[in-house]
This record gives C-alpha cells, structure tokens and sequence, in this order.
C-alpha cells in the first residue's frame, strides 16, 4: 500500500477514534456478546447476532484505522516551509472570478476531506490545479459545469 499524506489533525482524529473503539466500543460489544449466549440458543438469539455483527463492524474498521495510520505520511502545515507556495495542508482562499464569491479550502489528505467544512481532497481537481500556484495566481477548475476560474487570494499553513 503507497504512503498517503495525512495532516495532524487528522491523523489525531483517527486516533481518537481508534482509542474509542479499543476501549470503549470492543468491550461493550464483548459484554453483549456474552449476555446474549446467557439466553441459550444461538441459532435463533437476535441479540447474539446483532452484537456479532456489530463485532465484526468494530473489527474492521480497527484494522481500515490502524492501517490508514500505519502509511500515512503525517504533514503539520504549520511546520512547512513552502516559499508562499500551495502545498498540502495550506488553506487557501479563492476569488470566483465570474460572480466575485470567496471559498476557503484546505487540501487535506482523501479520507480527511469534508466539502461542508471546507477540507478538500489532495487528488480533487481544484486541490491539483492549486498545489504550486502562489497568490494573485490564476487557476482554471476543469468542473462538469464548465472551467471555473478562481484567483488566489490567500495562502495560509495552520
């Protein structure tokens, strides 16, 4: 599996969540598991079967985590030297240049990306026809719509 950029904040988030699976979700999981063969039969025991695949959930979202973690490649944009360029982890802020709207984003790694909270993926469109551009640059977006042009207005590594 190839290294995949991840900010520190995510790679934060995921840990979090990894904790929270290990020490919270598993053990209760576990406890239902036994509960459930207290009642008897297995073979028509709802609970038993809920909670096994609620098991089987937790398992392997443990593993999608612990791998995800084990080949990233952690980037805290606060730390990177860019020379004012676009790289991953800046925010950057954009002038639409047909109706003067402003948009913010983050290029952030693939599984951190939220459009709502203006976190977009490295591999979108916009990321890429962001990373090494610098202020006042020009970009055109390829979008279903049409090429969108955006100027940049601001670069930040936060």
């Amino acid at each position: 599996m190839d290294k995949a950029p991840m900010t520190l904040r995510g790679a934060e988030k995921l840990k979090e969540e990894l904790k929270e699976l290990k020490t919270v979700a598993r053990p209760k999981v576990i406890q239902a598991i036994a509960e459930a063969r207290e009642h008897g039969d297995l073979k028509e025991n709802a609970e038993y079967h809920a909670a096994r695949e609620q098991q089987s959930f937790i398992e392997g979202r443990l593993r999608d985590i612990e791998g995800k973690l084990s080949n990233a490649v952690i980037v805290d944009p606060s730390t990177v030297d860019a020379g004012g360029k676009i790289v991953f982890g800046a925010t950057v802020k954009l002038l639409h240049l047909e109706d003067e709207s402003e948009i913010e984003y983050q290029i952030v790694g693939e599984d951190e990306a939220d459009i709502k909270a203006g976190r977009i993926s490295v591999q979108s469109p916009i990321a890429r026809a962001m990373i090494g551009k610098e202020e006042e640059d020009v970009i055109e977006v390829n979008a279903p719509g049409g090429v969108i042009e955006y100027e940049i207005l601001e670069i930040r590594y936060e």
